[in-house]
């Protein structure tokens, strides 16, 4: 260790991470700036690095400065050992472009995927649901970010959503009940074209014949419907069940990215915070003594998670327009062709039926059709009055042959009493 009066620092702690030296050459804008925010420099940190690469600046559409690069010179001067607002200063002297001498630092994002960036990433995700009102009750802080329109449009995805559910279901319900009702017409047609066969009347026959054909067309029409929509349930299915889930993917992975840079966000604020304690106590801080290398990490996996999560952002908010956009135009398409189908379809029934004027229809009774038994009659009294008399005959013929026997007993008896007689005798 180097004595730091002597205007010397502790050796570079570089934490496995390589480093190359590189130059380039920036255009400014009409502000006299090239978009990029300096941290470090003396008198505490031997290094002067990027912090961030501002959006759509030359630094950022020039692409090779990022965040954790350091910088060595400004158009050829060297700026070791001064402070942050010298070199800030040095490039704004410069008009037009400016020539950045660079160590571009080769760092690897698992390196800094540390585990409390995991569990702050499982935070955000926690939170995320609650209400403010719950999670300051629970001494949770929200980060979130500021006019997030995903907000609403995730909100109208899920009504959407429910909607199309709906729409589904009752079109599936009324379509199965209506071709129930079609297999009902054909049987009625099937039973009048029988009764039309079996009528011996000409006339009759004829009308009850083109009556079932009536229904029978009618049948062909309800299919002749139902093949028009069924389509519209494909439609719906495909909206439901592979856009709404395909975005819905999408926006997990949104989800992910924007809780993952959310939580190196945070994990800078804290190095930031603990940075201005140590100086606020005059103490050091062997990190930044050493060239900050874990912070310049931090900042490097923060800038990528960022640009991860702006190309997410995009990418939902482009599936979410084109889903709303297919929404507006399908929902109209489909209802459309559902009331053009049923207008067609009633249009030939009363077509049919119209042409079908066959009342009133003439046909040969025979005089017996209309007689019907007197329902004060039981139709089961006239065997009753059978069984009576049979049971009649049986007791007149028991009786007559009781007094047959009986007849005959008494002959016996005297004929017996006569011959006993004659032997006394």
């Amino acid at each position: 260790m180097l004595d730091l009066e002597e205007n010397c620092y502790f050796e570079e702690d570089k934490m496995g991470m390589t480093v190359t030296s590189g130059s380039v050459v920036i255009q400014k804008d009409d502000s006299n700036l090239i978009g990029i925010s300096i941290g470090g420099g003396a008198p505490l940190c031997p290094c002067l690095y990027v912090v961030q690469v501002f959006d759509n600046t030359p630094a950022a559409r020039d692409g090779t400065l990022q965040s954790g690069d350091e910088i060595v010179g400004v158009n050829g001067s060297a700026v070791k050992g001064k402070t942050k607002v010298e070199v800030a200063k040095m490039i704004q002297s410069v008009k037009k472009e400016v020539t950045i001498n660079y160590n571009k630092l080769h760092a690897d994002p698992k390196q800094g995927k540390t585990l409390d960036i995991v569990l702050k990433k499982a935070k955000h995700r926690i939170v995320e649901n609650m209400s403010s009102t719950t999670a300051d009750a629970l001494g949770l802080s929200r980060a979130i970010l500021c006019n997030d329109s995903l907000v609403k449009k995730l909100e109208e995805l899920s009504r959407n959503e429910q909607i199309y559910k709906g729409l589904m279901e009752h079109t599936h319900h009324m379509l199965k009940a209506f071709f129930e009702m079609c297999h009902v017409y054909r049987i009625f047609g099937d039973v009048f074209a029988e009764i039309g066969v079996r009528e011996p009347q000409p006339r009759a026959s004829e009308a009850f014949t083109r009556f079932g054909e009536a229904h029978r067309s009618i049948e062909k029409y309800g299919i002749k419907l139902l093949k028009t929509v069924r389509p519209m349930l494909s439609d719906l299915n495909t909206y439901l069940n592979k856009a709404v889930p395909d975005t819905k993917l999408t926006i997990k992975k949104y989800a992910d990215a924007k809780f993952e840079y959310l939580s190196y966000c945070l994990k800078v604020k804290e190095m930031d915070d603990e940075e201005y304690a140590y100086q606020a106590l005059q103490e050091p801080l062997y990190r930044v003594e050493t060239g900050n290398y874990e912070y310049r990490l931090i900042l490097r996996c923060r800038q990528d998670a960022r640009v991860r999560f702006a190309k997410l952002r995009s990418d939902v908010l482009v599936k979410l327009e084109l889903l709303d956009q297919k929404h507006v135009q399908d929902i109209v398409f489909q209802l459309q062709r559902l009331v053009s189908a049923l207008s067609q379809y009633h249009s030939d029934c009363h077509g049919v039926m119209k042409g079908s004027c066959i009342f009133p229809i003439e046909v040969d009774l025979s005089r017996s059709t209309f007689h019907y038994p007197d329902p004060s009659v039981s139709p089961y009294q006239d065997e009753e009055e059978e069984d009576d008399e049979d049971d009649d005959e049986l007791l007149t013929a028991g009786g007559a042959s009781g007094v047959a026997d009986g007849d005959a007993s008494a002959t016996a008896a005297a004929a017996a009493i006569e011959k006993s007689l004659l032997l006394n005798e």
